[in-house]
């Protein structure tokens, strides 16, 4: 025994480490190039595909296609074999023209985005896009799809778009953040005829979302409503009480409200007992504001807020909202009222979101 220790499991490098991080590497150093490629893109909300936005490339199918071409070229060379040539070529013929097809079918077409509806954070937000086709001839296998900050594989959507005619195609994504966020990049591609070259385009839209605030989950009941007083004088100073005008006498009232002085007159004339009416207590106010939710956290609030907001809309209630920074609105109700006071909490010390 020489007193050295073991070796523990595990001390020694994988022999495949330093490859799986070059490939991390370079998979970072990529997605960092095309982002800055991605960034000089214009944004706009119409794009039409041309020659200078219409890349192609060749699918995996592509590859094997043209290893397959190659072994077939080789084997008729050594082998002096006509009908060897007569193959290649006639299938390398074919994939030239399905490389020229493909280009031109997403050539010259015109995407138009039509302009998104505000959504609530984490609710999935409808893109519909209305695909133009100008030309004399259909297109066939178009697809749309949103390629940037999803949590899985895109979602394609597909379509033929008729000659002179229109398509629309709905893509969806889920937006996280309130208020106004740029809406994510879209990439259209084709891989007709034959499934050996992808075209594609990427597109940024120019238009902005408005996410209203994602509402609390299970809020406490809504806030009291805060006291008006009484309706003309309230009580007077005498200790007596006060009385606004008279009505009908009705059953129970008591003996010191019946106005004796026309009990005469009215059994004269058969009309009845008239008694005083007592003035009536203005209804309180229901008034929303972060001192009320009782909440430290501003996102936390503003959730509470915003479901408050669903809440009184719902039961059909007047509603005012007061918010820190001088953003007050008076009591209202109503669809128009609702949508100016998710507006108000959505833009309401939003926090910055980053530009795709």
């Amino acid at each position: 025994m020489n007193g050295a220790r073991p070796a523990r499991a595990g001390s020694f490098p994988h022999p495949w480490r330093p490859l799986r991080q070059h490939g991390l590497r370079q998979h970072a150093l990529r997605q960092q190039l095309q982002r800055r490629w991605l960034a000089r893109l214009p944004r706009k909300d119409q794009l039409a595909l041309t020659q200078r936005n219409v890349y192609i490339l060749p699918t995996g199918a592509g590859w094997m296609l043209a290893l397959t071409l190659a072994v077939l070229l080789v084997a008729s060379i050594n082998y002096q074999l006509n009908l060897g040539y007569l193959l290649t070529f006639l299938l390398a013929g074919s994939a030239a023209a399905g490389m020229l097809a493909g280009h031109a079918n997403l050539r010259g077409l015109v995407l138009h985005l039509q302009p998104p509806a505000p959504v609530f954070a984490g609710q999935r937000c409808a893109l519909r896009i209305v695909l133009d086709n100008p030309g004399r001839r259909a297109r066939h296998g178009i697809g749309l799809a949103v390629t940037e900050a999803l949590d899985g594989p895109p979602q394609w959507a597909w379509a033929d778009v008729p000659a002179q005619a229109s398509s629309v195609i709905e893509l969806a994504f889920v937006p996280q953040q309130r208020g106004w966020q740029a809406l994510p990049r879209v990439t259209a591609e084709t891989r007709f005829p034959l499934g050996s070259f992808r075209a594609w385009s990427p597109w940024r839209p120019a238009a902005q979302l408005l996410v209203y605030p994602q509402p609390e989950a299970a809020p406490p009941p809504l806030p009291a409503a805060r006291p008006q007083g009484t309706g003309r004088a309230g009580t007077r100073a005498d200790g007596a009480d006060d009385f606004d005008g008279v009505r009908a006498y009705r059953h129970g009232d008591p003996l010191k409200q019946v106005v004796w002085k026309k009990a005469a007159q009215a059994w004269a004339t058969g009309s009845g007992l008239v008694s005083r009416d007592r003035p009536q207590a203005r209804p309180g106010r229901l008034w929303l504001d972060r001192a009320a939710t009782g909440l430290v956290d501003t996102e936390a609030s503003i959730a509470r807020l915003t479901a408050w907001v669903l809440a009184a809309d719902a039961q059909g209630l007047e509603w005012g909202l007061e918010l820190p920074g001088g953003v007050r609105l008076a009591p209202d109700s109503g669809a128009a009222h609702r949508q100016r006071s998710l507006e108000a909490l959505a833009l309401h010390a939003a926090p910055a979101a980053a530009a795709p």
